[in-house]
C-alpha cells in the first residue's frame, strides 16, 4: 500500500502546528506564539483509520520575509510535488497573496486541496470572503480551533480526516498505476523473467520491479518462470517451451536479444513501469532525441531512490557511458537523488532520463517530471534509453502498444 502524503501549508503563526498535533493524537510538531517556529518541513508517520499509512508534512510560512525567509518558503514549496494532498491554512479574513499562490502552485500539480480556516475561536470566516473562495476554488473552508471544547474537537477532526480521505481517495483514482501486464498477459501465458545476479543485485533478495513482476502475473493467473541469463538456453532449447514473452533487467537486453528466438517478444521490467505509471507517451516521445544531443549538451538523470554508487552503477556510470558512445557527443550528467531539489533551471537541459520509478508514486513520478514536460524537455527512462541504445527498441516496445 502506498503511503499517502499529506502537506500542511500556510502563514507564519497560523496554526499549522497546532493543526498536525491535532490530527496525529501527540505533540509532534512545536507550538509558540513567536512567528517561524517551524523553518524546516518535519514529516510525522501516522496511520488515518480508512485511509492507511500517511505522513504529515508540517511546513514553513508561505509568508516568510528577508534572505532567509524566502529560503524557508522554497523549501516549503519542494514538498509541493512530494505530496498527495493539500491541506491549505488561513485565519480570519487574511487569504491574499500568499494563498492565492500557493493555491496557483497547488493546482499546477494537479493537487487536490483542504481549506482550513484556522483559530476559529477568534473570528469566522467572512460571509464575503467564503463566497469569493466557492467563486474561484469551488469549495467551502472547514473551522478549526486548538480551543474549541473536547465535543467540538471530536466534530472538527471528523470532519477534516473526511475530506482528507474523499480527497485522497479521489485522487488516487486518477493516478492509480496500471497494472504492469495489463493488456499484454492473459490468465494461462507463460513469462520468462531474467533477472540478472550481478554486483548490483542486492544481497538476498530482487528487486522491487522484479517482485511487482511476478506478483502482477500471479494476480493475472499467468505462469512466471525466473531465471539468470545464462539459463536461456537451456529454456530455449525445448521446441515446446511454451514461452509467450520474456521480460529482461535492461542492462541484460544485449544478451537476452541474442539468446532468445528473434520472433520471441521481449521487453524489460524498466519499460513495463515506464507505461504502468504514466508519461509513457512522453517517453515514446523523447527516447529518439537521444540521437539528437550535441557537444556541450547537459542531461539530467532523475533516480527516484537514494542509494550508494558503485563502480557499476547504472545511472551514475554505464547510462552515461552508453550515451556517450551512441552520439560520439562531449555530454555533461547531472544525478538528482531521491526526490530532492534540482538546482538548475530545466531550460538548461537537453534531456531528462528518469529512473524506473520503482519507489514513488505514479503523483510523484509526474510531479517530478512535470518541469521538462512544460519546458518542452525530452524525457525518457533507464530501460527506455538503453533498449534504443542497444538498437533493439522496436522490438522491446512492440509488446506494450498493443
Amino acid at each position: 500500500m502506498n503511503t499517502v502524503s499529506i502537506g500542511i501549508f500556510g502563514r507564519r503563526n497560523v496554526g499549522k502546528s497546532s493543526l498536525i498535533n491535532f490530527i496525529a493524537g501527540q505533540d509532534v510538531a512545536i507550538v509558540s506564539e513567536n512567528p517561524g517556529t517551524t523553518t524546516d518541513p518535519v514529516r510525522k508517520r501516522i496511520e488515518i483509520f480508512g485511509l492507511g499509512p500517511c505522513v504529515l508534512i508540517d511546513t514553513a510560512g508561505i509568508d516568510d520575509d528577508g534572505e532567509l525567509g524566502r529560503k524557508r518558503v522554497a523549501k516549503t514549496e519542494e514538498v509541493v510535488p512530494q505530496i498527495d494532498v493539500a491541506v491549505l491554512m488561513f485565519s480570519r479574513d487574511d487569504f491574499g497573496a500568499p494563498e492565492e499562490d500557493m493555491m496557483s502552485l497547488l493546482r499546477r500539480y494537479d493537487l487536490p486541496v483542504v481549506l482550513v480556516h484556522g483559530k476559529s475561536d477568534v473570528s469566522r470566516t467572512g460571509d464575503v470572503l467564503l463566497q469569493d473562495i466557492r467563486n474561484r476554488y469551488g469549495m467551502r473552508p472547514l473551522e478549526f480551533s486548538a480551543l474549541e471544547s473536547e465535543d467540538g474537537r471530536g466534530v472538527m477532526l471528523d470532519a477534516l480526516l473526511d475530506s482528507i480521505k474523499a480527497n485522497a481517495v479521489s485522487a488516487a483514482e486518477r493516478f492509480s498505476e496500471k497494472p504492469m501486464f495489463d493488456g499484454i498477459v492473459s490468465a494461462g501465458q507463460h513469462v520468462l523473467l531474467v533477472c540478472p545476479i550481478d554486483s548490483e543485485a542486492p544481497t538476498g533478495r530482487l528487486i522491487l520491479p522484479q517482485v511487482n513482476a511476478i506478483r502482477s502475473l500471479l494476480d493475472i493467473g499467468a505462469a512466471a518462470t525466473v531465471i539468470q541469463p545464462c539459463g536461456l538456453g537451456q529454456v530455449f532449447s525445448k521446441e515446446d517451451h511454451g514461452i509467450d514473452l520474456v521480460v529482461t533487467d535492461s542492462q541484460a537486453f544485449a544478451e537476452v536479444a541474442a539468446g532468445i528466438p528473434s520472433q520471441m517478444p521481449m521487453t524489460s521490467f524498466s519499460m513495463l513501469l515506464a507505461r504502468s505509471k504514466g508519461c509513457f507517451k512522453e517517453y515514446c516521445a523523447g527516447t529518439p532525441m537521444i540521437d539528437r544531443l550535441k557537444d556541450g549538451d547537459r542531461v539530467l538523470i532523475l533516480e527516484s531512490c537514494s542509494h550508494h554508487a558503485s563502480c557499476d552503477d547504472i545511472g551514475r556510470v554505464k547510462i552515461p557511458a552508453m550515451m556517450r558512445n551512441r552520439t560520439g557527443k562531449a555530454l555533461t550528467f547531472d544525478v538528482v537523488g531521491g526526490l530532492d531539489r534540482i538546482g538548475r533551471p530545466m531550460s538548461d537541459y537537453a534531456l531528462v532520463l528518469q529512473c524506473g520509478g520503482c519507489m514513488i508514486t505514479r503523483r510523484q513520478l509526474y510531479s517530478r517530471l512535470l518541469p521538462a514536460i512544460e519546458s518542452g524537455v525530452p524525457v525518457t527512462n533507464y530501460g527506455m534509453a538503453i533498449s534504443f541504445m542497444k538498437g533493439i527498441y522496436e522490438r522491446a516496445l512492440k509488446p506494450l502498444v498493443k
